[in-house]
């Protein structure tokens, strides 16, 4: 079963006098729990097929299913709704408040979206830190931790309202190699623990390797052999 579907999706940005094409006749299905990944250099179409996925966007033309709902069909109000419901985001430069702890951090997508009881915000707080490991920076502020700590953060957080769907955005574009491994093995862990399926994009080859399911994108369309990309095919 599919919880991501694309189906001929078109996205055509109007810039001044020039319309550029962001995404052409693309369509593709990720499987609910899956942990997969959208891959491609810069400009090639795969953060604009997040934002789709993230009802933060809509196509110019065919359709996105998230969860069996035709998202592209959602007004503002009720495309924000379906956001608080159903999906996290973790971003590559974590977007963490730097005024509020660790803790209040993750908090905060209860308070915002979900208006969740105090009695009931704290153990599912509890919860996501003590699964990612950062139950003792509970009380540290932003500025007080590490990258790879800050992305653990970001990913309880995500995590806090129990979505269906993590999207991540080249979550790991500002941190060292061995602390993005760490990071991407903790998100699968996570998706085993919570059966949350995650879709991340990036362009590093180290991290592709990690997905279960991948999809290379290049000026805004789906390669057909996967293989083609990074390779020299202009040579």
């Amino acid at each position: 079963m599919n919880i991501v579907s694309f189906e001929n999706v078109s996205k055509t940005y109007r810039i001044g006098e020039v319309d550029v094409t962001a995404l052409s006749q693309v369509s593709f299905g990720i499987s609910k729990g899956g942990f997969a990944a959208l891959v491609g250099p810069s400009g090639s179409g795969k953060t604009t097929a997040l934002n789709l996925i993230g009802c933060l966007d809509s196509p110019t033309a065919g359709e996105v299913i998230v969860a069996g709902q035709p998202v592209s069909r959602l007004d503002r109000r009720r495309g924000a709704q379906f956001r608080g419901e159903k999906l996290g985001f973790v971003f590559q430069d974590f977007n963490l408040l730097p005024v509020l702890t660790v803790f209040e951090n993750v908090e905060y997508p209860l308070l915002m979206i979900r208006d969740m009881p105090r009695g009931e915000r704290r153990p599912a707080v509890e919860r996501v830190l003590e699964a990612v490991g950062m139950t003792d920076q509970a009380g540290k502020y932003p500025a007080q931790l590490s990258g790879g700590q800050k992305q653990r953060a970001a990913i309880a957080r995500a995590l806090v309202g129990n979505p269906e769907l993590v999207l991540a955005d080249e979550p790991t574009a500002n941190l060292d190699g061995a602390t993005a491994q760490r990071v991407m093995s903790l998100m699968k862990r996570m998706r085993d623990v919570f059966g949350t399926t995650f879709v991340f994009s990036t362009h590093d080859p180290r991290i592709m390797d990690q997905a279960e399911a991948t999809f290379y994108l290049e000026d805004g369309r789906l390669l057909d052999a996967p293989t083609a990309y990074g390779e020299d095919r202009h040579a």
